[in-house]
């Protein structure tokens, strides 16, 4: 894990004073990469290094994770390329097999080696075949271009702002906001995020001309025909699954296996985030398997027994006979790094949960020596584990005149005590056609939805959580809360061979007789009964709630009172936001605290980056 920065001139070259700017623009960021840090401009007409005269610049943060040794350092050089990486290459061991038997010379024992030699080798067409995380920018000297390139899941963030003749880009949105003449609001994307909650759901940031690159995506910069190209190096495929429920179940387990197993590859202390829920347990009892005593394990309980899901992590600790360290957060104190939070975040949120995630990982930092953590983001999209998933399973067996199924579906649900028992209204409600919901009165810009409550089919449903709904989001802030502490997190559910499998898969498969993440449940049979068949998914159980209703109260009084960002941006009529949360507070059923804890996070966003 890391931290970039870069520039590329089409025109007029920069010059030392640029350099020194560019300097400071990368360590912006140091916390991303504290081990080390290295800068080089290039002439790309000369084809030399000059910080006087140059028309591209790298700069990098390293956090050391594969090869801690000085060949590490990035910008690294090799077969006439620069590059700079964040990120993971975790298949880094099998590629670099398949490139030395094709005669290509590997001096260093790094991932980000092997990246170039892909390149030479495949071209930009060759990244389909790293498996990993990745914000990469590479420099051909020889044909003088300039390739960004980004993971398939939006797992690492590489942000670009453009300017007349000139491309900068960098790991996280603050390190451009220094470029611009003036910090301007992207407000149609902001509108669509006060209204449904939604970010990171396109290219565009809140930042007026600052975008994401898009993930599965090279953006390749020509510095001879002075030419920009954006290409996709992969997509889904439609492969039909064959195969009877063992045959299936054993292939997925094979690919999950092989998943966690290359993401063990690692020079620093690795260790698994263990919840006690289904998805954490399956990824440590594997991890446990190839690591053995070497896998740490970490967890964060609640202090509130009746949330707490500290019994479970003791039934699998037990059960697998491994040291477990635990922390108790402190539930009311987590707001109080709210400020800091939404520093590192760049961009707002929606409630109180990366709040809480940021403290997990500093407890975490204060606590244990893991540097590379383990956790299950993406199951619950590829394995239709969120409970809106059963009423789209089940609008599917309805249209299909499936009745015989939907019968037995919701009978099961019915005695296991899944399903249509667990389902909560609030937890549905992006995924509502908003004619049904409770109008949000005080909102003066009136933006058209996105319909995130359409979709072709269960396989598009899932495309579209992992692509722009939920993936991306979930994805931002745990980069962001963990690169704060320095920290790396790895997702196996997020392996691309393991999501095109899934979103192939029969929903019977993933759904059936009432449970969710069936094939999961199934496969993994070494596994306490206790995990394999929990009801409930607790995730962060927050006081939120009580937050905005007591702790909070006063505080949101004064600033909707007086002046705020919001009403000078004109994007809400504050006396009736304050109606608004007076009915909140009066116990009105259809305003859920993300209602107002969005609003609250967005004005502390605006006063931050805009004041």
């Amino acid at each position: 894990m890391c931290g970039i920065f870069g520039a590329v001139s089409l025109a007029e070259k920069f010059d030392q004073k640029n350099f020194n700017k560019f300097v400071e623009l990368t360590d912006l960021v140091a916390y991303r990469g504290p081990d080390a840090s290295d800068y080089k401009a290039f002439d790309s007409s000369l084809k030399k290094i000059d910080n006087n005269y140059f028309d591209i610049f790298f700069g990098h943060r390293r956090l050391s994770i594969i090869d801690l040794s000085v060949e590490g350092k990035q910008p690294l050089y090799s077969d006439d390329c620069w590059i700079i990486f964040n990120g993971e290459i975790f298949n880094y061991i099998e590629l670099r097999e398949e490139l030395k038997s094709k005669n290509h010379i590997i001096k260093t024992n790094t991932d980000t080696e092997v990246i170039i030699k892909i390149y030479k080798e495949y071209g930009v067409n060759g990244f389909d075949k790293l498996n990993g995380m990745w914000a990469f920018a590479l420099y051909d000297q020889k044909n003088r271009k300039v390739i960004l390139s980004r993971d398939r899941f939006s797992i690492k963030p590489l942000f670009l702002y453009q300017r007349p003749d000139k491309y900068f880009f960098a790991s996280e949105i603050k390190q451009l906001l220094p470029l611009l003449n003036n910090i301007e609001l992207e407000s149609n994307n902001f509108q669509v995020f006060l209204q449904q909650g939604l970010l990171d759901f396109n290219e565009k940031t809140l930042f007026k001309n600052i975008f994401r690159i898009k993930p599965k995506t090279n953006l390749i910069i020509d510095l001879t025909s002075k030419s920009i190209t954006e290409k996709k190096y992969w997509d889904y495929t439609d492969e039909k699954i064959e195969g009877n429920d063992e045959e299936i179940f054993r292939k997925f387990k094979d690919l999950f296996i092989d998943s966690v197993k290359i993401r063990l590859r690692s020079d620093v202390q690795i260790g698994s985030l263990l919840s006690g829920g289904l998805d954490s347990s399956a990824i440590t009892s594997v991890a446990l398997k190839f690591s053995g005593n070497s896998l740490k394990t970490f967890s964060v309980v609640s202090e509130q027994k009746e949330f707490s899901e500290e019994d479970f992590i003791d039934v699998f600790t037990s059960n697998f006979n491994v040291a477990n360290q635990k922390v108790v957060l402190n539930t009311n104190q987590l707001k109080d790094n709210l400020d800091k939070v939404i520093y590192h975040q760049d961009e707002p949120f929606n409630y109180f949960i990366p709040v809480a995630h940021y403290n997990l990982i500093k407890a975490l930092d204060e606590n244990s020596d893991i540097v590379v953590i383990l956790n299950g983001q993406g199951g619950d999209e590829t394995l239709m584990g969120y409970l809106r998933f059963y009423f789209f399973y089940w609008k599917k067996l309805l249209n299909e005149r499936e009745f015989l199924l939907f019968s037995k579906e919701i009978f099961s649900s019915l005695i296991n005590r899944t399903g249509i028992l667990q389902f909560r209204f609030n937890a549905a409600k992006r995924y509502l056609p908003q004619k049904l919901l409770s109008k949000k009165i005080f909102l003066l810009q009136k933006q058209e939805f996105i319909n995130v409550w359409q979709f072709e089919n269960l396989r598009s449903a899932q495309i579209n959580d992992i692509d722009s709904y939920s993936v991306p989001f979930l994805n931002r802030y745990e980069d962001r809360n963990s690169m704060a502490f320095s920290k790396e997190i790895r997702l196996p559910f997020l392996d691309h061979r393991l999501v095109d499998f899934l979103v192939n898969l029969q929903p019977d498969k993933k759904m059936r007789n009432g449970w969710s993440k069936y094939i999961l449940r199934k496969s993994f049979t070494e596994l306490p009964k206790q995990i394999r068949w929990r009801r409930d998914k607790k995730g962060f159980i927050l006081p939120e709630s009580k937050w905005l209703r007591e702790d909070l109260r006063k505080s949101i009084e004064e600033k909707f009172n007086g002046k705020n960002f919001l009403s000078q941006f004109n994007m809400i009529d504050s006396q009736k936001f304050l109606e608004y949360y007076n009915n909140f507070l009066n116990g009105d059923k259809s305003i859920h605290s993300t209602d107002i804890s969005r609003i609250l996070i967005a004005e502390k966003w605006l006063e931050k980056f805009f004041s």
